[in-house]
């Protein structure tokens, strides 16, 4: 990886991929800003212009004399005209007022009337001509809140569905990405660590995407719309009030500097601890037997308690820079603010209503600074676990390669000339392995375990490269076709069969729409599986519980079985297929296996070597050598390693 810029692009890449939806919900998002914005310079316009306009100038004469398109207040026989309502050459005869609030009283100065101080009802009709203009403004207020929140759930709705999006295609490429990657990447990486990186941490993008867009992009556009409308209001508070975003700034970066490796091992755990339970729970039964549960809950204890140590050292950063911060230094700010505009100088400096809308802008910034600072943590983790989720999908890979559905049947003509293999540099298991097996013959490998049987099947499969040596399919390289091409003909029972969630019928087709119910009854009752099936209550369709564990382990066998003789195998694997089956069904399997092997070649690993004295070759593998071949009539005559072991076998 290349650091933090290089997952950013990566996400950025990811969230082009819906840009349509991103943009119409900025699109939104700026429409609701405005709205909310508009609040605070519709208040300052009812205060300025309508309620306070009433300490304005006012012009005192007769009613008569008032021209018919100017407004004007009767008050003591006489008309009062404010001075934003006419100029004062407009107004003939005309005698300068004065209005003017002293706490709760109103006081009206004029040549005609003296000094009166003005009832209630005196002071409504004052504000007669303002009474509806401000109802019209309060309810446009009302009205732009309305649509601000319409505006904002649309917009979080729409975000929240992209990044959903978003998510789902990181985690499906991911998912797809494994399928790619050579089992020599799982042979030295816990299931339980691939699991937390496809489960958890893309789970931790999700929250990134909605922390990004729902977060930082709504509070970082409401930032600049609130400083932008505070230089619309007074240029040189809002200069003042910048003096902030350096400062949270700085808290920021010393957040993120200082709990980033805390982050780092919270994931770090988290993953040993899917890693830890998983492997656990597999192997419930040998823990128990062994009575190992108290070593293992010490150790997943030592695992959980770094975690909880690191997870506290990252609280305890954030308390301290985070929501508190930010309304220490606003408050501290704020204060400032009142103390420099609201001493004597307020009334000649700035208005009560640009004042009053210059405080409800700087709360609103501290929401999205809080929003920011609440969401870091999320975002932190989020960002190593993208780290983690592009590290698995930076893994190299088998490439992608197009359907193999028009690939040619083999004819089956196995060659391995002169193949050397080790699972680790410099460590071989197979040294200079040569064999041939033609087109429907059975070839039998024994040995030792460890001898190297099952390193021979994984290079057939491609599941791994050789080291040295090739080896060919009907003349061609293995090494130059496509893994899928290569394994769309063969077929592999295991010594321990694996059966997927689901039923009957789909552990034999595996996903193969194509497959009809007669074909799969055909492969079951081909290896002797078909009477036990019918006998279950939903037979095809009985379900499989995970792993099979309702069935038994002969009857998991032979549903395997089935399963790779469905598919017409030109190649037929047995990995110690009968090492789970009593005698009775072995001797179904053979018979089956008889009628079978007719165009297929078979290869057989068993360590009951009864059930390969058939077989048209066996290879006899010691320390990754073949030390005898031939068939089980000669190898015994030879009187060497192969007939010990089986004299050992027969003597048991």
């Amino acid at each position: 990886m290349n650091g933090t810029g290089s997952v950013g692009r990566r996400l950025f890449r990811y969230m082009l991929l819906f840009k349509g939806r991103v943009i119409a919900a900025l699109i939104v998002l700026v429409l609701g800003m405005a709205a909310q914005l508009a609040g605070p310079l519709i208040a300052k316009q009812i205060i300025d212009v309508h309620i306070l306009a009433v300490e304005k100038p006012w012009y005192e004469l007769k009613p008569e004399s008032v021209p018919a398109d100017v407004r004007s207040v009767p008050f003591g026989g006489l008309a009062y005209v404010r001075s934003d309502w006419a100029k004062p050459d407009e107004l003939p005869g005309a005698a300068e007022a004065e209005l003017t609030q002293s706490g709760t009283a109103f006081t009206l100065k004029s040549p005609a009337v003296g000094e009166v101080v003005l009832g209630a009802e005196d002071v409504a009709a004052f504000y007669r001509h303002d009474v509806q203009p401000v109802m019209l403004l309060v309810g446009l207020i009302v009205l732009l809140a309305l649509a601000a929140s319409a505006l904002n759930f649309t917009q979080s709705y729409m975000l929240q569905s992209a990044a959903q999006r978003i998510v789902q295609r990181i985690r499906m490429d991911v998912f797809r990405h494994i399928h790619r990657l050579p089992v020599r990447f799982f042979d030295n990486t816990p299931v339980g660590q691939v699991v937390s990186r496809i489960a958890n941490d893309t789970e931790n993008i999700k929250e990134l995407y909605m922390s990004f867009m729902a977060t930082f992009v709504v509070s970082g556009l409401n930032i600049v719309g609130v400083f932008g409308a505070l230089l619309f209001l007074d240029w040189r508070m809002a200069l003042l009030s910048l003096g902030l975003l350096p400062i949270y700034a700085g808290i920021i970066v010393l957040h993120l500097k200082y709990s980033r490796k805390y982050v780092a091992v919270i994931r770090a755990r988290l993953a040993e601890m899917n890693a830890t339970l998983n492997e656990t729970i597999g192997v419930m039964t040998m823990i128990q037997a062994f009575r190992r549960e108290q070593a293992l809950v010490g150790e997943f204890e030592a695992i959980n308690e770094d975690r909880y140590r690191n997870q506290i050292a990252q609280f305890r950063i954030f308390s301290f820079s985070g929501r508190n911060a930010v309304y220490f230094c606003g408050r501290i700010f704020i204060a400032v603010i009142i103390w420099y505009f609201g001493s004597e100088s307020l009334a000649s400096a700035i208005s009560f209503g640009v004042f009053y809308a210059f405080v409800d802008y700087m709360g609103r910034i501290f929401e999205p600074i809080i929003g920011i600072f609440d969401q870091l943590m999320n975002a932190q983790r989020a960002v190593v676990s993208a780290e983690r989720v592009f590290a698995l999908m930076e893994e190299e890979g088998m490439e992608a390669e197009p359907d193999s559905s028009v690939a040619r049947r083999p004819e089956g003509h196995v060659v391995f000339d002169g193949v050397t293999f080790g699972y680790k540099p410099g460590e071989p298991v197979l040294r200079s392995v040569s064999f041939e097996a033609r087109r429907g013959e059975t070839v039998a490998l024994v040995g030792h375990t460890g001898s190297g049987k099952s390193s021979i099947m994984n290079l057939l499969l491609g599941f791994y490269e050789p080291e040295a040596g090739t080896i060919r399919i009907d003349g061609r390289d293995i090494g130059g076709l496509s893994k899928q091409s290569l394994r769309r003909h063969m077929g592999i029972v295991l010594q321990d069969p694996f059966l997927f969630t689901g039923d009957i019928r789909f552990n034999v087709s595996l996903h193969d729409t194509g497959m009809t119910d007669g074909q799969v009854r055909r492969a079951l009752r081909e290896v002797g599986a078909a009477d036990f099936v019918d006998r279950l209550p939903g037979g095809l369709h009985e379900p499989v519980v995970e792993r099979g564990g309702t069935l038994s382990a002969g009857q998991r066998q032979l549903i395997s079985f089935a399963r790779a003789l469905a598919y017409d195998p030109a190649v037929l694997i047995l990995d110690e297929a009968t090492s789970s089956i009593d005698s009775e069904t072995e001797s179904v399997i053979r018979h089956a296996l008889d009628v079978l092997r007719s165009g297929r070649t078979t290869f057989i690993i068993a360590h009951r070597l009864s059930t390969i004295k058939e077989a048209d070759l066996i290879l006899v593998l010691h320390k990754g050598e073949i030390v005898e071949r031939g068939t089980h009539d000669e190898l015994m005559a030879r009187q060497g390693r192969y007939y010990r072991m089986y004299q050992l076998q027969s003597a048991g």
